[in-house]
């Protein structure tokens, strides 16, 4: 497996570095164009969020509404596919016109050389009946070793493991409590950076748990937590992490 390092101040770091939605410091978040230029700046290993719009179709996108991305305060799932063209993403970057995309239109982009997708739930109290469901089927069963699911709904991992019980699942968590991700059969917990402590480290590893923490933009971070036992992180500016 291929493990991406930055070296900087004569130290060396070695773990996993997932772009976040994309490489969104220079692409609108969560969009083909943001996973688009972080594959062909050599990332193989992916963060995005799926949602369920209301035709089933799944969408990527972070909040459950399009207000802070779009300017309008619509729901996610009150959207069919054909309604996300609707409304243009702002878009910082580029003149070009943005829009909230499809799992199906982004999967050709990442998957070739593809070492790991974590595919985020977004599911807070089921607010999507079924999502687990639809995701599980819209995914490629030859793809499936190369996925790894999450979501901050406990009950939401709970249904996926009962529905698929060989998925690679990690949890992500607010409050650590490593008898959480042991009794669904996670093989990662994902935490905010703030919140890691060397005694989630020793907790997680005693039992073969990776870490992986979130959102880490520096080099000089991500040193500072590999060196206290993180196995990888998600970040925005995955370029910086490929030398």
């Amino acid at each position: 497996m291929p493990i991406y390092q930055a070296r900087e101040f004569f130290y060396t770091i070695s773990m996993i570095c997932f772009s976040h939605r994309g490489a969104n410091t220079l692409r609108v978040q969560n969009t083909v164009e943001a996973f688009a230029l972080a594959h062909a700046q050599g990332a193989r290993y992916f963060e995005l969020d799926v949602q369920l719009l209301q035709d089933g179709a799944l969408a990527i996108h972070h909040d459950y509404s399009l207000l802070d991305t779009a300017g309008v305060n619509v729901k996610l799932k009150d959207l069919t596919a054909a309604d996300l063209k609707k409304y243009p993403l702002k878009n910082p970057f580029t003149k070009e016109p943005a829009y909230v995309p499809l799992l199906q239109e982004v999967l050709p982009i990442i998957t070739p050389g593809l070492e790991l997708l974590n595919v985020e739930l977004k599911n807070d109290d089921n607010i999507y009946p079924g999502l687990e469901q639809a995701v599980l089927a819209a995914l490629p069963q030859e793809l499936l070793p190369k996925i790894l699911f999450s979501s901050f709904d406990y009950a939401c991992l709970q249904r996926l493991r009962t529905l698929a019980p060989q998925a690679r699942l990690g949890q992500l968590t607010r409050q650590f409590n490593v008898q959480e991700p042991l009794a669904l059969g996670a093989e990662s917990v994902h935490l905010k950076y703030t919140r890691f402590t060397p005694e989630i480290e020793r907790a997680c590893h005693e039992h073969n748990l990776k870490i992986y923490c979130y959102t880490v933009n520096t080099k000089a971070l991500a040193m500072c937590l590999a060196a206290e036992g993180v196995d990888g992180i998600f970040t925005d500016c995955i370029a910086d992490f490929l030398a």
